[in-house]
């Protein structure tokens, strides 16, 4: 099951019908509590899209509050075994995003015109993977070790690793891009 979440019209109907900021440590965690509510009364979908597109604003509490704590929330052992993508990000929404997601040593998926992007903190070697599976996928281990001329076990603890940090799915097709063709588009 796919969940998309349109940010902007949480916040308008959480904080105001005219609003499109994401300013205040307050307004972030209201959105982010409407969103977790409206997550946890689907039940838990595979993959839920966090859009941003409608939000025009975005200070560095409510990227806490809202990007941050979901990540943290899905990359937990006793967390929500669903994947989150991210669209809608745009220029102005960057440098507090990825300042959360470096603080937090945390990375997330972001689509922008059908091509996937990686914004946050990860190694070199999770980003060649990844971008393999990304290039690539959907693809076994076997697939992308050819690829990047590694050992299919080192490409498999990777890879196992991606998917435990919800930057790559894990399917009978391999592994693929959350909210690709592989991931469930």
């Amino acid at each position: 099951m796919m969940v998309h979440i349109d940010v902007g019209t949480v916040l308008r109907g959480t904080v105001c019908d005219l609003y499109s900021n994401l300013v205040t440590r307050p307004t972030g965690a209201a959105v982010r509590s409407a969103i977790e509510q409206q997550v946890g009364e689907i039940g838990q979908p595979v993959l839920t899209t966090i859009d941003f597109s409608q939000v025009n604003l975005l200070d560095f509490s409510c990227a806490d509050e809202i990007v941050a704590k979901l990540l943290l929330q899905y990359t937990a052992d006793d967390g929500p075994r669903g994947y989150l993508a991210f669209r809608g990000i745009h220029d102005g929404h960057i440098d507090p995003i990825e300042t959360v997601l470096e603080r937090h040593a945390l990375a997330l998926v972001s689509w922008h015109e059908g091509t996937a992007e990686l914004f946050g903190h990860v190694t070199d070697e999770e980003l060649r993977h990844w971008e393999v599976v990304r290039d690539h996928g959907p693809l076994g281990a076997r697939e992308v070790a050819t690829l990047l001329a590694v050992t299919e076990t080192s490409a498999r603890i990777q890879l196992d690793q991606l998917d435990r940090r919800r930057l790559v799915m894990r399917s009978d097709l391999g592994y693929a891009i959350p909210g690709s063709e592989g991931g469930l588009a």
